[in-house]
């Protein structure tokens, strides 16, 4: 039971450190345009942070963490070296200011440990290899939306029709899936049935996806007004919706990374006997988590805000909107379809994306070739370190 204990903290603790390591994510670009101070900032991403518990309910990418390892093969001390290894690869990236992915560093831990107790049959090849995968595809498929928001927003200014038409045929399409997704009825809503529509809206299966047509939603109609200002007063819209951006992208991060940390007390907690499966999993468990990833937000990252903010490329508050809501879809799509993918990988490839709209030299890709090579080698060293770890663990368990 104290192994137990021990883990639980631990666990915690990397939830904690995960949400400072990864502050800058959140606050990165907002703080860098100047829209929050950087207390104003960490203070809003920590209260979003907390308020994806009230939205990712299923707990999808905590399954699919817990599923990396087999079952069989997990015991509380492969968890334990690979929480240590975890907690002490991120706390040197953040000593050192690399943002390389928490999420990747306790991947990393978990099957290193595993394969360290039982060889490589202990690991499940097939989400490993799909979290392998979103290494590259997260930031390429960040930048690419952030490029094409980019665009949408640039045209809109323009006064080019083709914008509207676009933004048009968006809240169209909108509106049509959220009748579908919210299985709207209208017969009950004409029988004034008593609280119908907010338990369409908040149904845990739902909600996420009605939160994220909204921000779409929201975003269409201002470029459809977009064209109708001047150079300053579209700065002082962008400025306000980027905190929207802001709030939807923290959204993404707490409901995203938290669950990773779910997923591994989860499975502790099946090893120890606590519980029979994933689906027992105690209330506790997800409050604890989105707690310890807020006030880890809260306590901010500054080592990595100047690299995620200012080192990429110059960003504006158009551009910290542009990229911040792509990286909010992103984060929102992948953990809807329950993959675990990296916040730091996100939001990177959204500032490169918007900064390849001004020119591919606005972009400083030998910062970014560094950032990808510190993303590359964090789950075999983790694993590494998981390994050696366990080993040594035999010498006190």
């Amino acid at each position: 039971m104290t192994l137990l204990v021990v883990i639980i903290i631990l666990a915690l603790l990397f939830d904690y450190i995960n949400g400072f390591h990864d502050a800058a994510n959140s606050i990165a670009t907002i703080v860098s345009t100047k829209v929050l101070t950087p207390f104003q900032a960490v203070l809003w991403a920590a209260l979003f942070n907390f308020v994806a518990f009230f939205i990712f309910k299923d707990h999808g990418v905590a399954n699919t963490i817990a599923k990396t390892v087999k079952e069989s093969y997990i015991t509380l001390q492969v968890v334990l070296a690979g929480l240590s290894a975890a907690i002490i690869w991120n706390l040197i990236t953040w000593w050192f200011g690399i943002p390389s992915s928490s999420s990747h560093t306790l991947i990393g831990g978990f099957t290193g440990a595993a394969i360290a107790h039982a060889g490589f049959y202990a690991v499940n090849a097939a989400p490993v290899l799909q979290i392998v995968a979103f290494i590259f595809l997260a930031p390429l498929v960040g930048m690419i939306m952030a490029f094409i928001i980019s665009l949408w927003f640039i045209h809109s200014f323009q006064k080019s029709i083709w914008p509207k038409l676009f933004s048009i045929a968006i809240i169209v399409i909108t509106i049509v899936t959220l009748s579908q997704i919210m299985e709207f009825d209208p017969a009950k809503l004409k029988s004034h049935y008593d609280g119908y529509i907010m338990k369409v809206i908040f149904h845990s299966h739902n909600f996420k996806l009605v939160l994220l047509a909204c921000i779409i939603f929201i975003m269409c109609i201002f470029t459809l007004y977009l064209s109708k200002l001047n150079a300053h007063r579209s700065t002082v819209w962008f400025k306000r919706l980027q905190l929207v951006s802001s709030a939807a992208f923290s959204i993404g991060h707490g409901g995203n990374d938290a669950q990773k940390v779910m997923g591994i007390i989860t499975v502790a907690l099946i090893s120890h006997g606590s519980i029979q499966s994933f689906d027992e999993m105690p209330f506790w468990v997800p409050i604890a988590c989105y707690t310890a990833i807020a006030l880890g937000t809260l306590s901010g990252g500054w080592k990595i805000v100047k690299t995620m903010g200012s080192r990429i490329t110059k960003v504006t508050p158009f551009e910290g909107v542009a990229a911040e809501t792509a990286g909010a879809i992103t984060l929102f799509v992948t953990e809807h379809l329950k993959i675990p993918v990296s916040t730091t990988h996100t939001i990177a490839g959204a500032i490169m994306g918007v900064g390849a709209t001004k020119r591919l030299s606005a972009v400083r890709w030998g910062v970014t070739v560094n950032l990808l090579w510190a993303w590359i080698i964090t789950i075999p060293i983790s694993a590494l370190m998981a390994a050696i770890i366990y080993w040594l663990s035999h010498f006190f368990f």
